[in-house]
């Protein structure tokens, strides 16, 4: 395996040494969109520093991926008192090598780095086992696409339509496609689009998640947007014939 040290940095503008507590209302927000698509075992891909999966704490077995060692070891230490949790390394495109599938895979902001997007979606159905499920989280609409975008890596932004198209050229089912985080959309096209922001400001970071996410969580518990910062998709595992 090469080495992927930096990697989380490289992919998320976050200093892996400096990070501290990230968004917590916008990760409870995902988590909300995310869980109940999930079964009781889950292997979360490119999972950085394990945020996002801390939240799952009824689980029979959880199993945490990154391609970057040193995010790995700091989620090893996160999660050493946790039992049913794994932590591993694991590079973007490459199968999962699990001893038994999992009932659901969770990548966040991973496919959007990845040429072969299709590719990568069926490495990742392998490790799932038949009639479960991949929940992606990718940012959405070309749009939107910026300096932020190109400085870590992004090779696209998606629309439900391109997103479905990759999952479809997988072999997997969409179950769900859907944009979400009106609010932030709006925000990330001022910001990066408007601005030409390259990097999170920390305390805008802070007040969008204070101030912003919570009236995000309760517009779209109403209403079906029509346009967002990410899509969400399920892609279901088909019975084999």
């Amino acid at each position: 395996m090469h080495d992927h040290s930096g990697a989380f940095t490289a992919a998320t503008g976050r200093q892996l040494e400096a990070a501290g507590p990230d968004k917590p209302r916008y990760r409870r927000y995902q988590y909300e969109l995310i869980a109940p698509h999930c079964g009781s075992s889950v292997l979360e891909v490119g999972a950085g520093l394990g945020e996002f999966a801390e939240q799952f704490d009824d689980l029979d077995r959880l199993v945490l991926t990154d391609v970057d060692p040193d995010a790995v070891a700091v989620m090893a230490r996160r999660f050493a008192g946790r039992p049913g949790v794994e932590v591993r390394q694991l590079e973007l495109g490459k199968a999962p090598e699990l001893a038994e599938p999992v009932n659901s895979v969770v990548a966040i902001n991973v496919l959007e780095h990845i040429d072969d997007d299709a590719g990568a979606l069926r490495s990742l159905a392998t490790a799932v086992e038949v009639g479960g499920c991949i929940v992606l989280w990718v940012p959405g609409y070309q749009q939107l696409y910026g300096e932020f975008d190109r400085k870590v890596g992004h090779v696209r932004r998606y629309t439900p339509s391109t997103l479905a198209d990759a999952v479809r050229r997988a072999g997997l089912d969409v179950e769900l496609v859907k944009p979400v985080n009106l609010l932030g959309g709006i925000a990330w096209w001022l910001t990066v689009r408007r601005s030409g922001v390259s990097s999170p400001n920390p305390k805008m970071v802070a007040l969008f998640d204070r101030c912003v996410v919570p009236m995000t969580r309760a517009l779209e518990r109403r209403v079906r947007v029509p346009f967002g910062q990410s899509v969400l998709c399920v892609a279901r595992k088909r019975a084999e014939a």
